[in-house]
């Protein structure tokens, strides 16, 4: 007989809905991990019965796939019973190998690290590094649990290098942040949309049945360096290609602005009624008039007016949208550029319409959820300000604590792991959800961080090139064995559904935080049971901006849409803005924002390197770091390493040639991959993405510079020495950290 479970992709925002089939006979449910659990704190698994692998996944009908499902998705259950999942605890010995341990000793050397770095050096010597694929439960008991039961301040998340422009833009102008403010589906019928700095063809290539109408009525406008897939959309009259110098988005939609501005195109009406700061806005906008705009970015002036014209015509015809990416927003002025956007969308009277708007695609499965309850550095659950008396005061409340035990405000992702290692930094490190040695900016300097740490403790399901340098590694449920629920790009929670029985040895987060909790002495109560911690979650989110209060299980289980805010008693917010923006007198706030000027990058020592600009992205086969999908085989057989894209004409001038090994360097590492010829590209530029590790890690290169405001890392620009390779590397597999490892 075979059986089924509805559940969501465990992979991007888009969270497309899948069933995973199994047509084996169906097995008793039963606890996870070896230690007996209380059947009530399961109960929502184990009101069902589970499937018995191999699973297979087909596409579910819902609005924002419609059944579609990209190669990774359709790929996600290879990944549940690989030969390379860890299921048990992992010590490293001093021979650098790690050794099975059990349960009871693993949780006790957590504890004594974390008492003994607490004794040492103060609470704040214990770091928590997170991430935005955790559920919301996960994410919302992390940083509980950093804030009472460690009582260390230091808590960030990977999300940083993700949400974070966006998300300060949101706040600053809306004062709201969700990523789409709007339903996905509203996309549908616009006749333009401007789309900056994202590739969705190939990152969640379902996304792009939702450009249809735009691209039908020639309104698709695709801003990229790169000729990428999204912007071969624009051919054959679907639309228009932009491609700015890297580093001059915020120029050209200043540059957009002064147009819409000094041609009359502006809502003035919605303007006057629904903004504050439009003077200082058009005094900003004046000098970016589009020819010295076009010797600033490379765009012609004459294609500027015409995007801002569409843009205008699609809002007084068919609905018109402003999209944002990682693309324009991971900059040392990622927030500022999103505020450009977010300005240029107020001038034309799109958001708070039923028909048009402006919203940010999230891009981690749980970005949105995860940067909401609590990981963040400045805020508690509910989107709260952690400075903020009034939410200490509640949070507190629901936590059964005196207010004055949650700790202030700590540090943002970058300088979090900066201070690894440092006298008055972290000392002692607990990593979720996160392969920050390929991930982060400045890769080098992070790992060594990591190796200075007195103890590092990662949680995870396979041996990330993070969990390498772990002192211990914990295993932990992957997304088919657990409950919970997320939150998509457009702000709406999902149930997600335990389908199968998770290896004996493995454990939940939430699981490993009580056990943790409970052997610190920690206040307050830390349940395993999601459905339980989601409860608390409700209660303690209750008036913030992302309230939950109003969702449970049960409807999410019944398949009802729940769009935050939903206040209990409401019926949800699918379209934020319509009567009003989230600041005190209801309206937006435009700010005035210019360019910044960038750190003179070091000399190029190497006279027969050329210097070029580096940018990063992701490739269709490939997620974040790599860790779950290099270990896809159909998808590794795809995309088997890293290539560095490069002009034909700029690899001429080097001597490049297609499928040669290329040099890719600067002062703080050093690159080397094969080259892939292409126009796509501008010929000043370079693009490398970042799902490699090791020699072909372009987090290797990329700044730790930050945004003042966000916090975001300088991804997307970069300055690199780019020449032939002296020799060809030795070839190594992407999965080598598993030999790092001893079976039992």
């Amino acid at each position: 007989m075979t059986t089924s479970a509805d559940t969501h992709c465990p992979y991007c925002a888009l969270q497309c809905a899948m069933t995973l089939k199994s047509p084996a006979e169906l097995t008793p449910a039963s606890e996870p991990g070896s230690v007996p659990v209380p059947a009530k704190t399961v109960k929502t698994a184990l009101d069902a019965p589970l499937l018995a692998a191999p699973l297979e996944v087909s596409g579910r009908d819902f609005p924002t796939n419609r059944g579609g499902l990209c190669r990774k998705g359709w790929t996600s259950a290879n990944l549940l019973n690989h030969a390379g999942r860890i299921t048990e605890p992992l010590l490293k010995g001093a021979d650098g190998v790690h050794r099975p341990i059990g349960w009871d000793h693993a949780l006790s050397l957590v504890t004594t690290a974390v008492q003994e770095t607490r004794e040492r050096y103060g609470a704040d010597a214990v770091g928590v590094f997170g991430g935005g694929g955790l559920t919301n439960e996960k994410a919302y008991m992390l940083g509980k649990f950093a804030r009472l039961a460690l009582g260390t301040s230091r808590i960030d998340y990977n999300g940083r290098f993700c949400m974070s422009s966006a998300a300060a833009a949101g706040m600053r102008s809306f004062g709201v942040d969700r990523g789409l403010p709007f339903p996905l589906e509203d996309l549908d019928s616009a006749s333009t949309i401007m789309m900056l700095g994202s590739n969705v063809a190939e990152t969640m290539p379902p996304f792009v049945q939702h450009l249809k109408g735009a691209r039908d009525a020639g309104g698709l406008i695709i801003v990229d360096p790169r000729r990428s897939a999204t912007a071969n959309f624009t051919s054959d009259g679907g639309g228009l290609h932009l491609q700015p110098l890297p580093g001059t988005d915020l120029t050209l939609l200043l540059g957009l602005s002064h147009v819409v501005i000094h041609e009359g195109l502006a809502d003035r009406r919605f303007i006057e009624e629904r903004t504050s700061g439009y003077q200082s806005v058009l005094r900003s906008v004046n000098s970016f008039w589009p020819e010295r705009v076009q010797s600033l970015t490379g765009v012609p002036a004459e294609l500027i007016r015409e995007a801002a014209r569409r843009l205008a015509d699609g809002a007084a015809k068919g609905g018109s949208y402003i999209l944002t990416g990682r693309g324009v927003e991971q900059h040392v002025d990622g927030t500022d550029t999103a505020t450009a956007a977010i300005n240029l969308s107020l001038l034309l009277g799109l958001p708070g319409s039923r028909r048009s708007g402006y919203g940010t695609l999230t891009g981690q499965g749980n970005g949105q959820g995860g940067r909401e309850h609590g990981q963040k550095a400045d805020q508690l659950p509910g989107y709260r300000k952690i400075t903020d008396p009034a939410a200490r005061a509640h949070v507190a409340g629901v936590w059964g604590v005196p207010e004055e035990l949650i700790p202030g405000p700590g540090l943002p992702a970058v300088q979090l792991l900066k201070s690894l290692g440092q006298p008055d930094g972290v000392r002692c490190l607990l990593v979720h959800a996160s392969n920050i040695v390929v991930a982060s900016p400045d890769a080098n300097s992070v790992i060594k961080g990591l190796r200075s740490l007195d103890f590092l403790m990662v949680c995870d399901f396979f041996m990330s090139e993070t969990a390498a340098e772990a002192d211990l590694i914990l295993p932990v449920l992957q997304w088919a064995e657990e409950e919970g629920t997320l939150t998509n790009l457009e702000g709406r929670v999902l149930r997600r559904r335990r389908a199968i029985q998770p290896p004996a040895g493995a454990r939940s987060e939430l699981w490993i935080m009580a056990r943790l909790a409970e052997a610190l002495g920690a206040p307050s109560t830390y349940s395993e049971d999601p459905e339980t911690v989601f409860e608390e979650l409700r209660l303690a989110s209750a008036g913030g901006l992302a309230d939950y209060s109003g969702i449970d299980y049960a409807m999410l289980d019944r398949g009802e849409a729940a769009y935050w805010p939903y206040p209990a008693g409401s019926g949800g917010t699918p379209r934020l803005f319509l009567d009003a923006f989230a600041h005190g007198d209801g309206k937006a706030v435009m700010t005035a924002v210019t360019p910044r000027r960038r750190r003179t990058p070091a000399a190029n020592p190497d006279t027969a390197a050329k210097t070029m600009t580096l940018i990063t992205g992701r490739l269709l086969e490939h997620y974040q770091s790599g860790a779950q999908t290099r270990r896809v085989s159909e998808l590794l057989a795809s995309q088997p390493e890293a290539k560095v894209q490069i002009h034909p004409a700029a690899a001429a001038s080097m001597g490049i040639t297609e499928g040669s090994f290329v040099s890719v360097s600067n002062e703080r590492g050093d690159v080397l991959c094969r080259a892939e010829l292409s126009t796509a590209i501008r010929p000043e530029t370079v693009f490398l993405p970042f799902h490699f590790p090791e020699l072909e890690s372009a987090n290797r290169l990329t700044e730790a510079a930050t945004d003042p405001i966000s916090g975001m890392p300088e991804f997307k620009f970069n300055k690199v020495w780019v020449r032939p390779a002296a020799q060809q590397p030795q070839n190594q597999p992407h999965t080598s950290v598993l030999q790092t490892t001893e079976a039992s």
